[in-house]
């Protein structure tokens, strides 16, 4: 793993290198970051003195179900739906419910409620999501 936060100032991939949102309007790709758990860790590491604050801005390419549940209990997230279309699934109290977003459309998540992201077909979505405290589970 080589994750690293930099001061790049050249264009950047959002599919491969979300870009770091921090204290002081302070920005930063982050090179090397992965899905993956150790990665997670090690970003939740680097880039702890941004506290609460901190955001990962980063683009994803989704097609069908999503396979996990996910919750952030520091922030709110914001999804757009940059391309296709998505449904926002978000657990409350004992049932669901379902926000559907087509291109240029965006909701937000609030703060500890777990959510999924279902696409309809091939889709895009921008996310900017709390930094620190990520939950995962399955679906």
């Amino acid at each position: 793993m080589n994750l690293q936060l930099t001061d790049s100032r050249v264009a950047v991939d959002l599919l491969s290198t979300p870009v770091h949102l921090g204290l002081g309007c302070r920005s930063r790709p982050v090179e090397g970051f992965t899905f993956e758990p150790a990665t997670l860790d090690a970003y939740a590491a680097a880039v702890a003195d941004d506290g609460i604050e901190g955001r990962l801005v980063v683009l994803i390419d989704e097609q069908g179900r999503g396979n996990h549940w996910e919750r952030h209990p520091a922030g709110e997230e914001v999804i757009v739906c940059i391309r296709g279309a998505i449904t926002v699934v978000r657990e409350i109290g004992d049932g669901t419910e379902q926000v559907t977003l087509g291109p240029g459309q965006a909701t937000v998540n609030p703060a500890g409620v777990w959510h999924a992201v279902d696409a309809h077909g091939d889709a895009r979505i921008l996310t900017i999501t709390p930094g620190l405290g990520t939950e995962h589970r399955g679906r």
